[in-house]
C-alpha cells in the first residue's frame, strides 16, 4: 500500500462544540464528495509507534483507546483515521501517552496514491461497524421479549452504545439505518402506554 506522506500544519479548530457523530458525518460527507469527484483522495492521520513489550498494559491501552476511536491497524505500529482536527487530535494524544510509556510515536498526515487501497481501509472500518450494528440489531430484537424494567435498562443501554458507534462511523454502513430503526422500534414498544 503506497503511502504519500507529506506533513501538514495542524488544522484550525472551531470553536463551536461539536458532538462526535457530528465528525464522523462530515468525515464521511468528505469521503463521499472525494469519490463522487474521481480524482480527489481523502487525507488520513497515522499514529506510527513502538511500544515496548514488557509492561504490556501500555500496549492493551493503546489498542482499546485505538479501537474505541475506530482507527484501523494499517501495519503492526500504525493506526489511521480520516484527517479532521478531532482525530488528529486524539492521535497526538495517544502519541504523548506512548513516549509517557517509553515508546516512540509521530503523527503523519498522509494521502494515499490510489483509490485501492483507500477503498480497502475504508471497507474495513465500515465492516467493523457494521458488525457492531448487528449486535446493536440483535440485541434489540432480544429486548422485546423481556420485562418492561430490564427492557428500559436495554434501550437505554443500547442508544448510548449506539452514539458510541457512530461516533467512530466514518463510512455509514446500511446496518446503520437498520440498527436506528431496531432502537426505536424497542423506544416505542418501551413508551408505549400500558392498560
Amino acid at each position: 500500500m503506497g503511502l504519500a506522506v507529506a506533513p501538514k500544519s495542524p488544522p484550525s479548530v472551531s470553536s463551536e462544540p461539536c458532538e462526535a457523530t457530528d465528525v464522523a458525518t462530515s468525515v464521511a460527507d468528505a469521503v463521499l464528495v472525494s469519490l463522487l469527484l474521481g480524482s480527489a483522495r481523502l487525507q488520513w492521520v497515522l499514529l506510527a509507534y513502538r511500544l515496548p513489550r514488557d509492561p504490556s498494559t501500555p500496549r492493551s491501552a493503546l489498542w482499546r483507546k485505538l479501537r474505541r476511536l475506530g482507527a484501523v491497524q494499517v501495519l503492526d505500529g500504525l493506526a489511521a483515521l480520516p484527517l479532521d482536527a478531532r482525530n488528529r487530535e486524539q492521535l497526538e494524544w495517544l502519541a504523548e501517552e506512548v513516549v509517557e510509556a517509553g515508546g516512540e510515536a509521530t503523527i503523519w498526515v498522509s494521502t494515499l496514491t490510489s483509490a485501492a487501497p483507500e477503498r480497502e481501509l475504508a471497507t474495513r472500518m465500515a465492516e467493523a461497524v457494521a458488525a457492531e450494528y448487528r449486535a446493536v440489531i440483535d440485541d434489540a430484537t432480544l429486548a422485546r421479549a423481556e420485562r418492561a424494567g430490564p427492557r428500559r435498562r436495554t434501550l437505554g443501554r443500547l442508544r448510548r452504545e449506539l452514539r458510541r458507534i457512530r461516533a467512530r462511523d466514518y463510512f455509514p454502513p446500511p446496518e446503520r439505518e437498520l440498527a436506528q430503526q431496531a432502537v426505536e422500534e424497542l423506544a416505542a414498544l418501551v413508551e408505549e402506554p400500558v392498560g
